[in-house]
């Protein structure tokens, strides 16, 4: 008695699923390469301001320190928004592209206790006072000074397209338009100083 064999190929069936697969598997690939930048990004922005900040109580050596450093502008090797800016310059696509905000001793208090403040971008820096955040009022003027540095830096992912930000989009930072996805970091340290 002879018995029939059916044998059945597979080979397109394995064509099909991965065909049918690889564009889910991308999807997520790429999205965690955009959530691993965020990462990055967040943890660079954390730390440059906290350096500036402490750059700028400390002063060169210690806080006998006759000559604490100057605010700015980003170009000069010893200000404190060099050094911020610095910080970023490496894990970041456009470190000149933050804006950093120093308020310090070396910028000036007014009788008020709001601290005065330098905006710098790139290698230039604004007008005293003319920074974004105000700076509010500090409370315990003139006993201490208020020392604090804001970095705001705003970055698209390395991946364009908003399939791509999928990820992101949850986070109160990140914002989708224009086919892409935005995000707007802004982080302030501050510290107080013994007058």
């Amino acid at each position: 008695m002879r018995t029939r064999r059916i044998v059945r190929e597979s080979a397109g069936q394995a064509l099909i699923e991965t065909a049918l697969m690889l564009p889910l598997i991308l999807l997520l690939v790429l999205n965690c390469v955009n959530f691993g930048y965020f990462f990055i990004v967040a943890l660079n922005l954390t730390v440059a301001p906290r350096s500036g900040v402490e750059y700028s109580i400390l002063g060169f050596q210690t806080p006998a320190s006759l000559s604490l450093p100057d605010a700015g502008p980003p170009s000069t090797i010893t200000s404190i928004s060099y050094l911020s800016q610095q910080d970023m310059t490496g894990a970041l696509s456009g470190p000149t592209a933050a804006t950093i905000q120093v308020c310090s001793s070396t910028v000036g208090m007014f009788s008020t206790g709001v601290s005065k403040c330098v905006p710098c971008t790139g290698a230039t820096c604004g007008a005293v006072g003319a920074g974004n955040p105000a700076p509010a009022l500090d409370p315990e003027a003139p006993n201490f000074v208020l020392n604090r540095v804001d970095v705001n830096y705003v970055f698209s992912p390395p991946i364009p397209g908003a399939p791509f930000g999928l990820a992101l989009l949850p986070l109160s930072v990140c914002t989708a338009g224009g086919g892409g996805v935005t995000c707007t970091f802004h982080r302030q340290v501050s510290m107080r100083a013994m007058n």
